[in-house]
């Protein structure tokens, strides 16, 4: 990466920019809907602040709901743990991936998001898995920001809504196709879409965390997998 021409750089910044543009056109959408929703309750300001520093769609749009319904900061802070826990999972696959300190780590964990992620693991060796999940991180954050500033400015709110509930499956297939490379990962992917949708509808309750249990289900079994091939790799 430190090799590459500047030219080589800038047509391969690009490259994931173009293909950023799906989710971020996407996210737009959804951005729309938060900042439309969490404006008569917080206000213009808080509304426009956590959209910058949470960047959390799936947070801030429980933090939305809770608030609505009275919820106090005990139940903020355990929804926020919860929501989060598959970020562990996908940071443990982006780590063998990612160079530098941890301090520059952390600043990249940032933009790991569930599309930031897709596109990082099926990056190509040129366009590299730091680069393309802080150029797309960048892509999808702006994206959020233009969103919530459009809903807080007054966009409507049930046109939105049945667009982004049109918008929503095609993304997380689109990202699930990105990301599945081996036979393995589709079978995985399938798995998790199966599970998620058996406790939405066995456990309508918990239906929200749903894709989160799926998820970290469904990775667990990698380790033991991962670690036995690598070995076998080494030995060989």
């Amino acid at each position: 990466m430190i090799g590459m021409s500047s030219r080589g750089s800038a047509r391969v910044v690009r490259s994931i920019l173009i293909t950023s543009l799906p989710a971020a056109g996407a996210i737009v959408v959804f951005g729309t809907l938060y900042g439309a929703a969490a404006q008569p309750l917080i206000g213009t300001p808080m509304t426009i602040a956590s959209s910058m520093f949470i960047f959390s769609g799936a947070l801030q749009f429980a933090v939305v709901g809770l608030l609505s319904a009275g919820a106090g900061a005990p139940a903020l802070l355990l929804t926020a743990g919860t929501l989060n826990l598959r970020h562990l999972v996908m940071g443990a696959v982006l780590r063998p991936r990612i160079g530098g300190s941890r301090l520059r780590r952390a600043g990249l964990a940032f933009t790991l998001l569930d599309e930031t992620f897709g596109f990082a693991v099926a990056a190509s060796e040129e366009a590299g898995a730091e680069r393309t999940l802080f150029v797309s991180g960048i892509a999808c954050h702006l994206a959020w920001q233009v969103g919530t500033l459009i809903g807080v400015l007054g966009a409507g709110f049930s046109g939105v809504e049945g667009l982004a509930d049109a918008i929503f499956p095609v993304l997380f297939i689109g990202l699930a196709s990105l990301a599945a490379t081996t036979g393995t990962l589709v079978i995985r992917a399938l798995a998790a879409a199966v599970l998620t949708a058996a406790v939405a509808i066995m456990l309508p309750d918990i239906r929200a965390l749903a894709p989160v249990i799926a998820g970290v289900l469904v990775a667990l079994p990698g380790s033991s997998e991962d670690a036995r091939s690598s070995g076998e790799e080494n030995q060989a």
